[in-house]
């Protein structure tokens, strides 16, 4: 049986399979119609290069320093220039110019400081600073992507300041992701803005990620990505069992932000899996799950873990795509807990319970995706699906997208965890394909000169 007919706005060189050198009806996948099949995207050369280049023994070294500073809590002191969250503060800061200072004035570093009123686990006023990163974009300044681990730590105690709490995998590791990935990368001009950040407050309530992001939003900055790195410093569960080439990626489906009226719209039409944060995590899979990494990016159908939370939350909070890295499984001994031995067992975030080559690992999958996303063209906007008429054929259109070469239609079974046909419509800004948009899910993403594919859009419903 061969791929339904499909009808394109663009011509007839660039449409179906033929244009994606795909015999007809060779790539019919589930219910068989048009296109070929959706496959992930390889890593070239440059990426390969780049990806080799993270070095395990900085990482070791950061999460070793950062532990030893005895406490980072976010109500510790910040005038000590030995011990509390200020040394700790200044250190990054000082690390983050040096690499600024290497990069031919690509990187620029901030101190993003503010005082925050008394709250929740804030007894009293309280300086929170996030240092703050920014390699410029080339081409596309105004789109940026986001990477961020928190240096502040904590104890059994919550609000206990002055307690030992090294806070190695919680989350100085996530810290030294961040850090060297910014090492890596500030030499090189990719076309979008990437942020590298080193958070306060995410123990006491997420306090510095939230300022971060109401500042993005105020500004009307385009975050189309951010990520945190939060707990990735350890491949060993509780029950000592290991798995060291797996880190999950925690991704919402019903948006934080969705308003009633988007909220009523999900209701009908569907869409609960393909939510901003849901294309970001397939993505990610897409372009970092390979040998160039060495990891499988295992995608969780959720915000986050039971009673837990992370940065990306008050970035969800402000209608960004976000979504958390953390590893396969935790040992809950090394975190959040007074350092101590008990029944002859060590407990404590202490760096010798972490395993510094996953981490270099999960620092590779987050550079796959920083770089090819900030190198490709951005997720296209205004992305639509004609409602106007009952019909059992679909129409699609959006918004040119800058960079942009092309454009590919995706689409799938409702019931498929992820896309699996591509449709090639060349430069065209609408499409009209011979599938029922009551049997399938669309969405639509850009394709750069070079073939580097954007995460997909899912469309909204327009008459």
């Amino acid at each position: 049986m061969t791929s339904r007919r499909v009808f394109l706005t663009a011509s007839a060189a660039t449409v179906a399979a033929s244009a994606i050198g795909v015999p007809a009806g060779a790539a019919e996948l589930g219910d068989r119609g048009p296109g070929g099949p959706v496959r992930p995207q390889r890593p070239g050369p440059e990426l390969r290069a780049l990806l080799r280049q993270v070095d395990e023994r900085r990482i070791e070294a950061t999460v070793r320093r950062l532990a030893a500073f005895g406490t980072r809590h976010t109500l510790s002191a910040q005038d000590d220039p030995v011990r509390g969250i200020g040394a700790a503060r200044d250190w990054l800061f000082a690390q983050y110019q040096q690499i600024a200072a290497a990069s031919g004035g690509r990187l620029t570093v901030a101190l993003q400081s503010y005082v925050q009123p008394p709250a929740d686990r804030i007894p009293v006023p309280t300086t929170i600073t996030n240092v703050v990163a920014t390699l410029h974009g080339a081409t596309e300044p105004g789109r940026v992507y986001v990477v961020s681990g928190h240096y502040d730590s904590r104890c059994s105690d919550v609000m206990n300041a002055t307690g030992d709490a090294p806070g190695a995998d919680d989350d100085a590791s996530g810290v030294a992701v961040a850090l060297e990935l910014a090492r890596v990368l500030s030499t090189r001009q990719p076309a979008a803005t990437i942020v590298f950040a080193a958070v306060a407050g995410e123990e006491q309530g997420l306090y510095g990620a939230r300022f971060m992001a109401r500042q993005f939003k105020a500004a009307g900055t385009d975050v189309q990505a951010m990520f945190t790195d939060d707990i990735v410093g350890s491949s060993r569960a509780d029950d000592g069992t290991r798995d060291p080439v797996t880190i999950r990626l925690f991704a919402e489906g019903v948006p934080t932000a969705e308003t009633p009226a988007e909220a009523n719209l999900r209701r009908s039409i569907g869409g609960e899996n393909d939510s901003p944060p849901r294309q970001l995590a397939r993505f990610v899979k897409s372009v970092a799950e390979n040998d160039a990494t060495g990891m499988t990016v295992r995608v969780i159908y959720r915000r986050d873990r039971y009673l837990r939370g992370g940065d990306h939350i008050g970035f969800l909070e402000q209608g960004y795509p976000a979504a958390r890295f953390t590893e396969p499984a935790e040992d809950f001994a090394h975190q959040h807990q007074d350092v101590r031995v008990e029944n002859g067992v060590q407990i404590g975030d202490l760096p010798q319970f972490c395993d510094f080559p996953f981490t270099a690992r999960v620092a590779r999958v987050n550079g796959a995706a920083l770089w090819s996303l900030a190198t490709a063209p951005g997720t296209p906007k205004g992305v639509k699906i004609r409602t106007s008429a009952l019909t059992n054929d679909s129409e699609l259109l959006w918004d040119a997208t800058p960079g942009a070469a092309g454009y590919e239609v995706l689409w799938r079974e409702t019931t498929a965890p992820d896309w699996t046909h591509a449709l090639d419509v060349g430069p065209a800004l609408t499409a009209k394909i011979d599938l029922s948009k009551d049997n399938v899910f669309f969405a639509v993403r850009a394709v750069g000169p070079d073939g580097r594919r954007s995460p997909a859009a899912f469309p909204a419903p327009v008459s």
